[in-house]
């Protein structure tokens, strides 16, 4: 298994999930959920959020608490989701 040092020059700090989100991504994931509920209204309220790219705003909807991302995603959680729709 290979991992890099903090100390490696390919190293990038990622920031804290918990942390803020750029509004672009959140309105993009709330694009996703929204859309997600529509055709699939039987799960709305089951999710936790959407694990999105940063930067080509692709996404989908998570369903587990604590999702596996690659490392150009970002995951947006649900509250996220909705207190940006208001």
């Amino acid at each position: 298994m290979y991992t890099f040092q903090q100390n490696s020059p390919n190293y990038i700090e990622e920031p804290p999930q918990g942390g803020l989100v750029d509004p672009s991504v959140v309105r993009a994931a709330g694009k996703i959920y929204h859309t997600y509920c529509e055709v699939h209204p039987e799960i709305t309220g089951q999710a936790f959020g959407v694990a999105i790219n940063r930067v080509h705003h692709r996404g989908k909807v998570i369903f587990k608490n604590q999702p596996i991302l690659l490392p150009e995603e970002c995951f947006v959680s649900l509250s996220q989701i909705e207190s940006y729709s208001y």
